[in-house]
């Protein structure tokens, strides 16, 4: 549990990288993915094929995981269009609210009772995106696209503990970035025509954060994270996950400056959101002194 608990916080803070690298890239959300996509793939069949590893699933697996990619690439065109409408920090605090998502579907597809507590808590993190959204109307559209990221990135995890009870973690990862590029290569240009661009060919310093996004943020962090979804539940790590706009935002206030450009309604939402975080790892430290004591 210790482990898997270390490997989902290197991955949270390696994708709080991503945030800032959206905004440094100079392509529109749709390219931006496709790309990211492209070289996170290619990596990945190059090391199957070097390393010799297996790669075989059945058909039927097959399919699922891809349409698990396909959402994955979905949550990422969205969350990318949050930054574009808005800035990082907002599309960072609005990917929060994947705990008040997952508190509701976690429940329906795995067929359980609610947590009433995990459901405050998401409730909690909604609060804090409200007062943002009160006092910043200026990002409204910002916000509405990150809320979809949010519901998108929810569903990643939830079905991904399904598959991974039968599919070891790297097959999960490889097929469901393939399937995630192949139905991106398809909608893309249906998405070029709705929201045209002039630019299409990254120049050479937008390939060198493609690289370090699709390498560190991409194919290092979701690996780790889907190591981690086997020890712990969806919704533990959707929560951690909210450590994301923690540390996305403090780089976008060094690196972008972004904080001359917030009002107070962020920091209370912000702080709304760092309670709740709070709260759930009191708890499940609680839980897990529990259990400790009783066996």
């Amino acid at each position: 549990m210790k482990k898997a608990f270390i490997q989902l916080h290197i991955a949270v803070f390696l994708a709080g990288f991503t945030g800032i690298l959206g905004r440094l890239i100079a392509l529109n959300e749709g390219l931006l993915v496709w790309y990211r996509l492209l070289i996170t793939t290619a990596t990945l069949w190059l090391l199957v094929y070097i390393q010799k590893q297996d790669y075989k699933i059945s058909r039927r697996d097959i399919l699922r995981v891809f349409g698990i990619g396909a959402i994955a690439a979905l949550h990422w065109v969205s969350f990318y269009g949050s930054i574009k409408y808005s800035n990082v920090s907002i599309a960072l605090v609005c990917f929060s609210a994947v705990g008040f998502f997952t508190a509701f579907l976690e429940p329906l597809i795995f067929r359980v009772r609610i947590d009433l507590i995990e459901l405050l808590l998401g409730m909690l993190v909604v609060a804090g995106i409200y007062f943002i959204f009160h006092f910043d109307p200026a990002y409204k559209t910002g916000i509405a696209i990150g809320l979809v990221s949010a519901l998108l990135g929810s569903l990643f995890p939830i079905l991904n503990r399904v598959v991974l009870r039968k599919i070891t973690s790297e097959k999960v990862t490889l097929y469901e970035l393939s399937g995630g590029f192949l139905f991106l290569s398809l909608l893309l240009p249906v998405y070029l025509k709705l929201f045209p661009t002039n630019y299409f060919f990254p120049d050479l310093k937008d390939w060198a954060w493609l690289l370090l996004l699709s390498w560190a943020c991409t194919v290092l962090a979701v690996n780790l994270s889907m190591k981690a979804l086997q020890k712990i539940s969806a919704f533990t790590v959707n929560l951690t996950y909210n450590l994301e706009p923690v540390y996305g935002i403090l780089l976008a206030f060094a690196v972008l400056g972004e904080n001359k450009f917030l009002s107070k309604g962020f920091y209370v939402g912000l702080g709304f959101i760092i309670s709740a975080i709070i709260a759930q790892m009191l708890r499940l430290r609680i839980k897990r002194n529990k259990k400790i004591a009783v066996s």
